[in-house]
């Protein structure tokens, strides 16, 4: 771009998240909906990490890894939630480039994270069922915390790659995001500069950060599955798959919405596929 284009445009200084559209009716809903589901999800989730806590019985690996899945959500709900309420209760809908960027830094490391954290929860079952013996002298403390240091650095570090590229980016207008938050594809649709390399290493740290923990999560339910399958007691059979349902179905949920929203063709309509399984 040259000095005399550059004069000519006007750098944007704020977006605007058009969310699920407009209209009072339609903002009160949301608000109260989204509302219910904030106070469901933080005390749902405080309550649950409380009870570890406070129980020495649930002093696990299992219930340790739980209990960082519970800060992640707390910390997914109130990076994102708490800035859509305003803007509902409002109708003030713009944010600034800066909390914009802020936005999706913490909502990408969070994604990352819990790629990596649903993986080593896996990993955790798989020694459970699979090598039950060698579980208590695999999964010692020490060892469980550097899983879980491990799943959130990781994910901090990922995403700060992203979000250094993104933000480097020229924003001349329009600035209307198509999403109820910040995200990477929403931010970086609207860029005036040539988007190519953000876009390829947008590409290579999304198949990084959710690549090998999916592989790893698939390759410790299909042991665990094998090794459910032997098991000649249909009581055991159905006590084994009891312990790791939740979680399997926490790791489908997660990995089907991230297969609508990043992979799928997206869609431009007002209240698409993306932004309900966003939600």
């Amino acid at each position: 771009m040259t000095e005399q284009e550059w004069k000519n445009k006007t750098v944007v200084t704020e977006f605007i998240l058009l969310g699920f559209g407009n209209g009072p009716e339609l903002d009160s809903l949301l608000f109260l909906m989204f509302l219910s589901i904030y106070i469901v999800t933080i005390t749902g989730n405080i309550f649950m990490i409380v009870l570890m806590v406070a129980n020495r019985h649930l002093h696990t690996p299992m219930y340790f890894f739980l209990g960082n899945l519970a800060c992640l959500e707390i910390c997914y709900s109130s990076n994102i939630l708490p800035r859509m309420l305003l803007s509902y209760l409002g109708g003030d809908r713009s944010i600034s480039v800066n909390g914009c960027f802020t936005q999706y830094y913490f909502f990408g490391c969070l994604a990352a994270a819990e790629c990596y954290l649903l993986a080593v929860m896996s990993y955790d079952r798989y020694l459970a069922v699979c090598k039950p013996l060698h579980y208590p002298s695999c999964m010692t403390g020490k060892f469980c915390l550097q899983l879980g240091a491990a799943s959130w650095t990781s994910g901090f570090l990922s995403n700060s790659i992203l979000t250094f590229l993104i933000s480097n980016l020229d924003f001349c207008g329009p600035n209307e995001i198509e999403h109820f938050f910040c995200d990477s594809f929403p931010m970086i649709k609207l860029s005036c500069s040539d988007t190519h390399v953000v876009g390829l290493v947008t590409s290579v740290v999304a198949g990084v950060c959710s690549l090998p923990p999916f592989l790893l999560t698939f390759s410790s339910y299909l042991y665990i599955f094998i090794t459910v399958m032997r098991i000649p007691s249909a009581t055991g059979r159905k006590k084994v798959f009891s312990t790791c349902s939740s979680h399997l179905i926490v790791v489908i949920l997660f990995y089907w919405s991230i297969l609508t929203v990043y992979v799928l063709p997206h869609h431009d309509t007002q209240i698409s596929p993306d932004k309900v399984f966003s939600v």
